[in-house]
């Protein structure tokens, strides 16, 4: 099989193994509480929320939802007492605090017989925020975009944006003393750990427990399953990584090419979250279409390798492009376009290349969002065309 028409195939797999309307609907077959009010952030928040209403049809009074920009499920907005605020990602702006203030106004009008439940994925930390005494807008954008640049890990970005935050670290748990409520994750951090999804909105406070009951219902190792799966059906051996990665971009490019040279099998599977430091004034694309041209520029004109690397809620960066396929004859394509390749790397402006060389993958939002897939094959490659 053409493997740039099987690549695709195994990420919808990787896809539709977390899609979360399934995987909340799944969780909440059997919930009991007969009053929910529903609060969803994040980038599934739409898909969430939608698996909510249909597993508790006519027991959910209100629902809040909070996403990215484009990412609204308009057969959510159309139900009724639903409420979709869209914000901004991966720098917040003044609808996230305005996120933040309707869902405080919530919680607190919350009566005692109603349940809350919250569905909770990742670009949570950026669309809602309530901020401490001192601290305003600005300075939280200049945090976010600081980090961003410079390549912080989740686990370093999601404690200073608590520092700031009247919501993070716990502090929606904080505003619901010893009330039961029910939280759902979808989860893009390393250890599924509900402490920095979403930089701690429903994390535990340290200094007291709570009443609320935390589960994950989809990470990367499900998606990682499910292309192994798909692989499987079609004859196919694809190994997983040995890890989760998050290392920066160039030392995953590198270790990920070595072990599809090395492997016996007919292709791997890695998931994760590269870093990726800045320069200044960077140019389009995101860590995913980063990942890809640094693999391509690396693979050798004999060696048919074929390689996705997108990111699972179908956006990269500050782009509408989930990542990118590329190959052998990537780097020719892309120079045959017009596109001076190591300019592209330096300046941060892959997607400008993997425009040219015709590579760019996009899905839309997927509903879902649990990290980064890197996904390679061993089999004929798409050779450069003739110019001619």
């Amino acid at each position: 099989m053409d493997p740039r028409r099987l690549l695709p195939e195994l990420l919808d797999a990787a896809l539709r193994a977390v899609d979360g309307r399934e995987c909340v609907s799944r969780a909440l077959r059997s919930f009991p509480a007969t009053r929910v009010e529903l609060f969803a952030i994040g980038k599934a928040a739409s898909a969430m929320a939608r698996g909510a209403h249909d597993a508790l049809s006519g027991r959910i009074v209100r629902t809040l939802a909070i996403t990215k920009d484009g990412h609204v499920d308009p057969m959510l907005a159309a139900l009724p007492d639903v409420t979709v605020i869209e914000a901004a990602h991966p720098v917040p702006d003044e609808r996230s605090l305005a996120a933040g203030e309707e869902l405080l106004s919530r919680l607190s009008a919350l009566d005692a017989d109603t349940h809350p439940v919250f569905l909770v994925s990742g670009g949570s930390s950026s669309l809602i925020e309530r901020l401490q005494p001192g601290v305003d807008l600005a300075g939280l954008r200049e945090l976010n975009a600081r980090g961003l640049a410079a390549g912080w890990d989740i686990g370093r970005l999601n404690a200073e944006r608590s520092r700031l935050s009247r919501l993070k670290g716990g502090g929606v748990a904080r505003l619901l003393p010893d009330r039961a409520a029910l939280a759902l994750f979808i989860s893009d951090v390393p250890g599924d750990d509900p402490d920095v999804i979403g930089s701690g909105l429903l994390g535990r406070d340290q200094d007291r427990a709570d009443g609320i009951e935390r589960r994950i219902v989809a990470n990367i190792d499900e998606s990682m399953k499910a292309v192994i799966d798909a692989a499987d059906a079609r004859g196919l051996r694809l190994l997983p990584g040995p890890r989760r990665f998050g290392e920066d971009v160039k030392a995953v490019a590198a270790e990920f090419l070595d072990a599809l040279r090395k492997t016996q099998a007919d292709g791997l599977v890695w998931g994760g979250e590269s870093t990726v430091e800045l320069a200044a004034n960077p140019g389009r694309g995101g860590r995913n279409q980063h990942l890809a041209l640094l693999i391509a520029r690396k693979i050798q004109p004999k060696e048919n390798f074929t390689i996705l690397a997108a990111g699972t809620d179908g956006t990269d960066g500050l782009t509408d492009d989930a990542g990118a396929m590329v190959d052998a004859g990537t780097v020719d394509r892309a120079e045959l376009g017009g596109v001076d390749v190591e300019r592209a790397l330096a300046g941060f402006d892959s997607g400008l290349a993997l425009e040219a060389s015709e590579d760019l993958l996009h899905t839309g939002p997927t509903g879902t969002n649990v990290g980064d897939i890197l996904i390679g094959l061993r089999g004929k490659a798409r050779t450069c065309s003739n110019p001619v």
